[in-house]
C-alpha cells in the first residue's frame, strides 16, 4: 500500500476517515461513484458523467462483505488494486477513498434497513441478506462522504432502485442514474466478467444477444408470463446453464409487467460458478 500511496500521491488517497474529513472540507458539488474495484468500463463511464457535472468527484473502492451470502463468492471477487488506481490516475479522478471494514464498520447496522416482502424478488429473493448489505454500506458511506450526487449504474437496476429509494429520502444526496455499458458483443461491463473465461465470455454473449431479439417479438405477443417461462426452459436446455430468473418488470415500481412498455426484461444466470445478472 506504501508504494501505492507514493506512486499515485497526487491523487489524494485516502484511507481513513479524518483523511477524508479533511480533504473534503469545504468542498462544494461533490460526485460520488461508490464501488467495489475491478474497475471496468461501466465504472469508467459513472466518472466520466460525475467529473462533467460536478466540481469534484470521490471514487470509493470497499468490498463490501456484508453483501456477500456466499463466502467463496467474496474471496473470489476481482481485486488488483494497482490496476484500479492506474485507471483512476489516467482520469485525473480527485479523491479515492480506500478504507478498511473497521472505518466502515464503527457502528452496529441501522434498525430501519428493512426489505419489504413485496421487495423480495429477483436478487433480493436468491441472495438473502444481499440488499440489507448493500443499503447498509451505502448509508454508511453516504453518511462519511456526504455528496451531493451519487453516481450508479442501471445493469443493477434492483440496487439502483432500492438504493435510491432509503438514500433520497434519509439524505440530502441525489442518485443519478446511468445507462448499462456493453461490449461490442452485448455483455454489459461487470467486475465478474474478469472471472470469466473466453467460452464463458461467449456463453454470455450469445444469451444476452438471444435475450435482446426475444425482447423484441415480445410487443405483439399475449400471454406473456407464460411464453418468458416457456424461454427460460429452452434457455437452460440450450446453453446447459442455470438461469434463477428471467422475468418482465415494470421500470417505475419492479412489479410484473404485461407488456414492454416501461418495461425491462431482467435476467440472473450461472456460467460455471459464475453469477451474472443484467437487465435489457
Amino acid at each position: 500500500m506504501f508504494y501505492l500511496l507514493k506512486l499515485f500521491i497526487q491523487m489524494k488517497i485516502l484511507l481513513n476517515k479524518n483523511d477524508l474529513n479533511e480533504a473534503l472540507y469545504n468542498v462544494k458539488n461533490l460526485g460520488f461513484v461508490p464501488t467495489m474495484g475491478g474497475l471496468h468500463k461501466g465504472h469508467i463511464s459513472l466518472i466520466k458523467k460525475s467529473k462533467k457535472i460536478c466540481n469534484k468527484t470521490i471514487v470509493s473502492i470497499f468490498i463490501n462483505p456484508t453483501q456477500f451470502n456466499n463466502k467463496t463468492d467474496f474471496l473470489k471477487y476481482p481485486r488488483n488494486n494497482k490496476k484500479d488506481l492506474s485507471i483512476l490516475k489516467k482520469l485525473k479522478v480527485d479523491f479515492i477513498f480506500m478504507p478498511t471494514s473497521k472505518q466502515i464498520y464503527d457502528s452496529k447496522k441501522s434498525k430501519d434497513i428493512k426489505i419489504l416482502n413485496s421487495q423480495k424478488i429477483m436478487c433480493a429473493k436468491y441472495r438473502k441478506g444481499h440488499f440489507e448489505g448493500v443499503i447498509d454500506v451505502m448509508n454508511r458511506l453516504t453518511n462519511i462522504v456526504k455528496p451531493k450526487k451519487i453516481f450508479m449504474g442501471e445493469k443493477d437496476f434492483q440496487q439502483l432502485f432500492l438504493v435510491k429509494k432509503f438514500i433520497e429520502k434519509k439524505y440530502d444526496s441525489k442518485i443519478v442514474t446511468c445507462k448499462t455499458i456493453r461490449d461490442k458483443n452485448k455483455i454489459a461491463f461487470s467486475s465478474r466478467n474478469f472471472n470469466l473465461d473466453k467460452n464463458g465470455l461467449a456463453k454470455a454473449s450469445r444469451l444476452t444477444k438471444e435475450l435482446i431479439q426475444f425482447k423484441k417479438t415480445l410487443k405483439i405477443k399475449k400471454n406473456i408470463t407464460k411464453i418468458i417461462v416457456k424461454k427460460k426452459s429452452e434457455l437452460i436446455k440450450k446453453y446447459k446453464i442455470k438461469i434463477e430468473y428471467l422475468e418482465l418488470r415494470k421500470k417505475s415500481n419492479l412489479s410484473v409487467a404485461n407488456n414492454i412498455k416501461n418495461a425491462n426484461l431482467f435476467f440472473a444466470y450461472y456460467i460455471k460458478n459464475i453469477r451474472l445478472i443484467d437487465n435489457i
